[in-house]
Order: structure tokens, then C-alpha cells, then sequence
């Protein structure tokens, strides 16, 4: 019963459409007609505003260690070890469901956000060195989907990195966990590694 809470309660929030409320309740309009068409805080800043795109980015973060921590708690006093999986599938389930919302007819987010709300929780000094390549890509290139992208796919190896320096809690589940979250965010990027190599990407601030 507690594995299948787990899963229900990710799902819930990681399925939450943060920008697509804050847009319609904002402008009146669908996010899902702008730009790229998903529901993330970079397209949300294009049609709300800057103050629209944070406050999605900070939401959609939040639900990501929403369900680790919630599944954690469910999961407190038990001895297992396999909980560490399951807290670890509570994260990539949220992740799934924000860039596929049941709600929203499996057209959502690319992952970016929840998953660093995911991983501050199971892995925050990962996250914090993959979110230093990502500002210094996004600087140098001024594209947020390719400093996404590679930022995604260091986490997993920045956890193992740190099991060099010092022990790390849950190493194996949570490299697992940050490969298939990566796994997800860039298949949540397909079209914008297409137009990354046709040229045609939209640089941020323009």
C-alpha cells in the first residue's frame, strides 16, 4: 500500500500544470499556443512575463521534492533497502508526469525544473554543479534548452563523482534515478535538439 501511495501522490503533483494555470489565469490565454507550446517556466515568460516564468520555474521545482520528500515520510520506520528506489521512482514518476499531464493531453513541461526540485533533495551537491554548467552554457550560448540539456545529463555523473570526495547515502538508486530523469528531459528536448542543429533554436532574450 505504501509503494502504491508513493506513486499516486507523485503522480498528483508531478502532474500539476503550473504554467498552464498561471497563463490562463494571468492572460486568459493557453500556453500551449505559445512558442514551443510547453508548459515550462522559459515559454511561460514569453507570454505572462518574467514574473510568470519564476514563479512556474519556483512551482514546478517545489513539486519535484514535494514527492521525495512526501515519499520519504510515507517510507519513514521502514527498514527495507529497497526504499531508497522507491524514493527514488517518486522522483522520476513527477518528472514523467510533468512532461506528461494526464490533464493537459500528455503535452507538459520538459522536466527541467521538477527535476531540479527532484535532486536538491536526493543529490544537492550534483545540482548545484550542474546548475553552474548550466548558467555558464546558457552565458556563452544563449540557449536555455542546450544548458538544460547537458546540465541534466552531468547530474548522474557529478553523484558519482562525489562518492570520490566522500561517502555518498544511496549512491547506486540515485545515479539510477538522475540517468533515467536525464533520460527524460532530453527526450522531453527532441525538438529543440533538432533546431539546436538546423540553427533555427530561440536564443533566450530574444
Amino acid at each position: 500500500m505504501r509503494l502504491l501511495l508513493i506513486i499516486a501522490v507523485s503522480y498528483l503533483l508531478g502532474s500539476i500544470p503550473f504554467g498552464y494555470l498561471i497563463v490562463s489565469a494571468t492572460t486568459g490565454g493557453d500556453i500551449r499556443q505559445t512558442g514551443s507550446g510547453g508548459t515550462g517556466a522559459t515559454n511561460v515568460s514569453r507570454r505572462a512575463g518574467k514574473f510568470a516564468g519564476v514563479l512556474t520555474l519556483i512551482l514546478d521545482a517545489l513539486k519535484g521534492a514535494g514527492a521525495v520528500i512526501l515519499a520519504k515520510f510515507i517510507m519513514s520506520g521502514v527498514s527495507d533497502s529497497n526504499v531508497a528506489w522507491w524514493v527514488g521512482v517518486a522522483g522520476i514518476v513527477a518528472i514523467l508526469c510533468h512532461i506528461f499531464p494526464v490533464w493537459l493531453g500528455f503535452r507538459g513541461g520538459k522536466g527541467v525544473a521538477t527535476g531540479v526540485g527532484v535532486f536538491a533533495v536526493l543529490a544537492p551537491v550534483a545540482v548545484v554543479c550542474a546548475g553552474v554548467v548550466f548558467l555558464v552554457l546558457v552565458s556563452l550560448t544563449r540557449y536555455v534548452s542546450l544548458g538544460s540539456i547537458l546540465a541534466a545529463l552531468t547530474i548522474p555523473v557529478f553523484i558519482w563523482l562525489e562518492s570520490f570526495a566522500r561517502p555518498v547515502p544511496q549512491l547506486l538508486p540515485n545515479v539510477t534515478a538522475a540517468l533515467l530523469g536525464a533520460a527524460l528531459i532530453v527526450y522531453a528536448h527532441r525538438e529543440n535538439i533538432q533546431r539546436l542543429l538546423s540553427g533555427t533554436e530561440n536564443k533566450f532574450g530574444r
